[in-house]
């Protein structure tokens, strides 16, 4: 019985999701922002305060010659919720090769709040503190979660919008870890 009740409340869960994304009304065009960047562009720099990182910051561009999965989330974000497992799961099994999860809060919970819930969700990857600026450089952001995958040299290689699978996920991980991408890999 106890297995049926799992099952219901799952599917429940992910079509509660689905509904809630199809009501989102799209974002109005903000003034200076920009279109997301396109596969094979040069992921847009930034430097962001490290949450729980006692003052410390972090910029993009420090991680060159690493694989990088960048996701964008909020502590209010059910569907966030939903992948962060999966997030932890490819960050333990694909650091070995060279990959760098990092995720950048888009909400004002505040780093107290966020590193609660990161400790509670078991995150064993670097948390930002993401700002409008960070979300207008990829696009806007008009739903979370959204995650980027850029290659060892900073491109963008592939990027899901929304909750999608994770074998979909680790997919696009093996061609960012990939040296010899190129850019024809398709936005989702």
């Amino acid at each position: 019985m106890k297995p049926r009740i799992l099952i219901s409340l799952a599917v429940t869960l992910c079509l509660c999701a689905v509904v809630l994304r199809a009501q989102e009304a799209p974002k109005p065009e903000r003034q200076g922002s920009s279109s997301a960047p396109a596969n094979g562009d040069v992921a847009p720099d930034f430097t962001l305060k490290l949450i729980g990182g006692h003052g410390k910051s972090m910029s993009l561009s420090s991680l060159k010659g690493k694989a990088v999965l960048l996701n964008f989330w909020a502590t209010w974000c059910g569907p966030c919720k939903i992948e962060m497992p999966w997030l932890v799961e490819l960050q333990n099994k694909y650091q070995p090769q060279g990959l760098q999860v990092i995720g950048v809060a888009l909400d004002d919970a505040g780093a107290k709040a966020i590193t609660a819930f990161a400790r509670k969700m078991g995150v064993n990857y670097p948390i930002l503190q993401g700002t409008e600026r960070v979300a207008d450089l990829y696009g806007g952001l008009a739903g979370l979660p959204s995650t980027f995958f850029l290659d060892r040299s900073g491109k963008v290689v592939d990027q899901v919008m929304g909750l999608e699978s994770e074998s979909l996920m680790e997919d696009a991980i093996k061609k960012s870890l990939d040296s010899t991408t190129t850019s024809t890999a398709s936005a989702k």
